[in-house]
């Protein structure tokens, strides 16, 4: 049977399952990412998913319902953790007000986590949740793919130069196409073998090579190789596929050179990481240097419990030079200066001190520990949330903001996806 034929016979097979009730609780955190592009529209997700809760623990009774909750016992420790270092934040909080609002949204997440681990316990729904996890995805592609061929923006909105497709004037496109892209792979190879998985790396890679953003260049990569590491037993066949590749990524990259200038600026600038000097690195990272500087000024001042979560934006022009760039362009308010530290280390240290930085080290280590001792099987099931994880908590990269509305959210949802994945209890 050909591919296409296959592909076509899973779409109808997809569609005709919609309807049946096994998809039905599915629904809510699907729409969760099916409105990512719209911005603060994906909250209607998270507020489906606290009535099914609620419904849900009335159906069962709290004791029923709480005996189905293995996963959900490891989402409030490591959402505890998270929430922690903002509690503990608020102790040094330059502006208190803006850090409790900040906690009092985080609430939300409970009730995320809780509701994906509780219909998320049998093998057969968590497949049939990564493949409508993907094929939301893979919309995502073909918008970004029909940007790039026709330059017709499907939302009528242009951000200059950056691809963003079905995101519109939200440049977050980039860095979540290449976090979620672990999902498509995976489906791709365990619905139509590994043929299938690189026909997915090459058609998701135009669309985040294009988007411009370098953090999403190196998130994509990096899910790529874990992802190939995955599925290979062999060392010269994971060789072979990381040479595989690299040719398609230099092919790609050669192209995309030729046919965007700002593929070509974003990469000549990139390039200035190699000159060996502090202004070559600053004008890579887009002057990110110099917020990394304030940042280090700002947890000397406060080391302990931070300057409160969310409260980076507010201390900035206090620690920052007179004439430094992002107070004087006003990205985030009159004379407030840049809006995150833009590398979740420093985001959490600067935020919550040191206490808060335990508090997620700690939870990082015990979710480490808990995936070494977990069985192949189990492994297997949760790898698409653990790739994606990887890729938004690598330490050597740029990040979005972890405790903000967006892609706090984002994080929330990928790891009740994982700690669901980790407790199947019906393999079938």
């Amino acid at each position: 049977m050909s591919g296409y034929r296959r592909f076509f016979i899973f779409m109808r097979s997809f569609s005709n399952g919609l309807g049946s009730p096994l998809c039905w609780p599915l629904l809510p955190l699907w729409l969760l990412v099916a409105l990512l592009p719209f911005g603060r529209s994906a909250e209607l997700g998270t507020l489906w998913c606290l009535i099914a809760l609620l419904a849900r623990i009335v159906r069962l009774g709290p004791v029923s319902f709480w005996q189905e909750q293995s996963g959900g016992t490891a989402f409030l420790l490591l959402l505890g953790a998270y929430v922690g270092a903002a509690l503990c934040s608020t102790l040094g909080a330059l502006v208190p007000a803006k850090t409790w609002l900040c906690i009092a949204g985080l609430v939300r997440y409970f009730a995320l986590g809780l509701y994906a681990s509780s219909v998320l316990r049998r093998g057969s729904v968590l497949f049939k949740f990564y493949d409508g996890v993907a094929l939301i995805v893979v919309v995502w592609v073909v918008v970004a793919w029909l940007q790039m061929l026709t330059g017709w923006h499907v939302r009528g909105v242009t951000v200059g130069p950056y691809l963003t497709g079905l995101f519109g004037d939200n440049l977050k496109f980039g860095p979540t196409l290449a976090v979620l892209s672990a999902f498509v792979l995976w489906v791709a190879r365990e619905r139509w073998g590994m043929r299938a998985a690189w026909l997915a790396f090459t058609l998701l890679l135009g669309p985040i090579l294009l988007a411009g953003s370098r953090s999403a260049w190196l998130s994509y990569l990096l899910v790529a190789l874990l992802f190939a590491g995955d599925s290979t037993v062999s060392r010269c066949r994971f060789v072979g596929r990381c040479a595989l590749g690299a040719v398609l990524l230099l092919l790609a990259v050669a192209l995309a050179w030729k046919v965007s200038t700002h593929f070509d600026v974003r990469a000549e600038r990139s390039l200035g990481l190699f000159r060996g000097d502090a202004q070559g690195l600053d004008s890579a990272l887009t002057g990110r240097v110099d917020i990394w500087r304030v940042s280090m000024r700002m947890i000397a001042a406060h080391p302990w419990f931070g300057v409160g979560v969310r409260g980076f934006r507010y201390g900035y022009p206090h620690y920052a030079p007179t004439n430094d760039h992002f107070v004087v362009i006003e990205p985030c308010g009159v004379g407030q200066g840049a809006c995150h530290p833009h590398q979740w280390l420093l985001e959490v240290l600067v935020g919550s001190g040191v206490v808060g930085l335990m508090c997620w080290l700690l939870a990082i280590v015990w979710a480490c520990r808990r995936w070494y001792y977990a069985a192949s099987m189990t492994r297997w099931f949760a790898s698409p949330p653990a790739l994606a994880l990887v890729a938004m908590l690598f330490p050597f990269n740029t990040h979005l903001a972890f405790y903000s509305a967006w892609w706090g959210l984002l994080f929330a949802w990928l790891v009740s996806c994982w700690c669901a994945a980790l407790y199947v209890v019906d393999t079938s």
